[in-house]
């Protein structure tokens, strides 16, 4: 189940933020993109409730394209991201209009669009909400590594069809995916040696902290660094 978790610390929204441009169509969704189009590795970041204008995803993006990989971040909310001041649409409401697993099938054109582009692999990193339709990615196999950041409602059952190297960064401190039940997926990944894994808790952080952090709090920082850093290492080990 989500919890308050999931939308503590809202992020600052910027449309026009970032280092790279906004399409309105990439692969049928409007996207914004980062890096180099003659990279041949790319990487699909999927946001959180709060959507793809979030300021600290882009700065991820811009960061995760410097490591030279093409960053694709998709609309998946087509405009619409949860917005916590609206108290006629809570967050379980809201959620009705958006299943993360049907994500899963929007992907796909975006997948096509870069194969297209001649990218010859594609990794995708998905936060919280996003990190369910990374899972779901990673099962088909639409993608040749993936990277879970404090994952939403991610049951033992999915990481039992993983097919594709993932890693998992979970927090110390969140109801959504506490240590015991992200262990639980650590040791269905270690049954399984035909899967690459990646499994590690941050102490004394919460969830949503790789992506909704306080640039003031020097600790967060350090975190969330360390975060970005452990994707870029995993997309560097297993999309290059």
């Amino acid at each position: 189940m989500a919890s308050s978790q999931c939308c503590d610390n809202p992020p600052a929204l910027n449309p026009a933020a970032g280092e790279g441009k906004v399409v309105d169509s990439f692969g049928g969704l409007k996207a914004y993109l980062a890096g180099s189009e003659e990279s041949k590795a790319a990487v699909i970041l999927i946001s959180d409730v709060f959507g793809f204008e979030s300021l600290n995803l882009r700065k991820i993006a811009d960061k995760v394209a410097l490591s030279g990989y093409f960053v694709v971040v998709p609309d998946f909310l087509h405009g619409d991201p949860y917005t916590p001041e609206n108290t006629e649409r809570p967050l379980p409401v809201w959620k009705k209009s958006h299943d993360p697993k049907k994500d899963f099938e929007e992907a796909k054109p975006v997948i096509a669009a870069l194969k297209e582009k001649g990218k010859s692999s594609v990794g995708a990193a998905g936060y919280c909400w996003g990190g369910v339709a990374v899972v779901e990615l990673a099962k088909a196999p639409e993608i040749q590594a993936a990277v879970v950041l404090h994952p939403g409602p991610v049951t033992v059952d999915d990481i039992k069809e993983i097919k594709c190297p993932i890693s998992i960064l979970g927090a110390e401190i969140d109801h959504t995916a506490p240590p015991e039940l992200v262990k639980q997926f650590e040791q269905v990944l270690t049954a399984n040696s035909a899967v690459p894994h990646f499994v590690k808790i941050f102490p004394g952080v919460a969830h949503g902290w790789s992506v909704r952090y306080n640039h003031d709090d020097a600790a967060a920082v350090k975190s969330a660094e360390e975060a970005l850093g452990d994707t870029i290492d995993w997309f560097n080990k297993y999309l290059k």
